[in-house]
């Protein structure tokens, strides 16, 4: 597990959140902070909640109560598109790429947030513009030689095996130069060998660039090793939180991911033993 982490103030609040559709309740009085420069795992069995938590988080999704506070900002009711300037930046469970575009574009159509010439001086691609251009793209090179992807920088990411899409992907959320990385299940879908890369990736992210992650994922051994602290959601409702010692031996997120007839049944061969 990563060092300790840090006592400031939380980066992140998300207040008594609670989003409804129709009759579903996807989250009910859901609580929690994210401290700066930890690893949060949000976990739970399907249809726990975890995406629409991350969907709050970033916008996507309205809580119809509660309140989120990042940074000293407000996000309840902040624009979408205004969300990532404030420092937050998200991968998504289903791969959201520019199929079409290379790598290198992918990650430089990430960097618009930082852009600061207009469109006319871009388009003329002198003085300001040019040198704001060669900046930006010292910020991808670096990005490209971090994640390993030299051999795909010029490759149409359509064409790209999922495992390097999904690190495609995390580079473009890397190059928004977030306070906060969303990691929506970043191994979903993949081997051994990339799921390795992966976690590596990960706490490369964590270690040497002392970011903040909030990480959704379903490979509980990762999550044990790698989070300073877990957050368990189950059918809309956190039912744990804790670290990762305390999660393993909770009975309500035993319950939770076993079942109660099953926790029921290894009960019954404990007390006969």
């Amino acid at each position: 597990m990563p060092s300790s982490t840090s006592t400031h103030a939380p980066l992140l609040q998300a207040i008594d959140l609670h989003l409804f559709f129709g009759g579903l309740s996807a989250l009910v009085s859901v609580s929690f902070d994210i401290r700066p420069g930890e690893i949060l795992a949000l976990i739970g069995p399907n249809g726990a909640g975890k995406t629409s938590a991350l969907n709050c988080l970033n916008g996507f999704y309205r809580p119809q109560r509660g309140k989120i506070l990042f940074d000293g900002h407000d996000l309840t009711h902040t624009p979408t598109h205004v969300i990532p300037r404030l420092g937050i930046a998200r991968t998504f469970q289903n791969i959201a790429l520019y199929t079409g575009m290379t790598a290198l574009d992918n990650l430089m159509a990430a960097r618009h947030i930082h852009m600061r010439q207009s469109m006319w001086a871009s388009a003329l691609y002198f003085g300001p513009a040019h040198r704001e251009e060669i900046a930006h793209r010292r910020v991808i090179e670096e990005i490209i030689d971090f994640l390993e992807m030299e051999h795909i920088r010029k490759a149409i990411v359509g064409a790209l095996p999922y495992g390097l899409r999904k690190r495609v992907e995390l580079g473009r959320a890397l190059a928004l130069e977030p306070k906060l990385l969303l990691l929506d299940e970043p191994m979903a879908g993949m081997n051994v060998e990339e799921k390795e890369d992966m976690a590596r990736f990960i706490l490369d992210i964590h270690e040497r660039r002392g970011m903040t992650i909030l990480l959704v994922e379903h490979d509980m051994g990762l999550v044990m090793d790698i989070a300073h602290r877990v957050v368990v959601l189950d059918f809309g409702v956190k039912i744990a939180e804790g670290t990762p010692d305390e999660i393993k031996s909770n009975p309500a997120v035993i319950k939770a991911y076993l079942g109660e007839t099953v926790n029921s049944e290894q009960s019954t061969v404990n007390s006969q033993q």
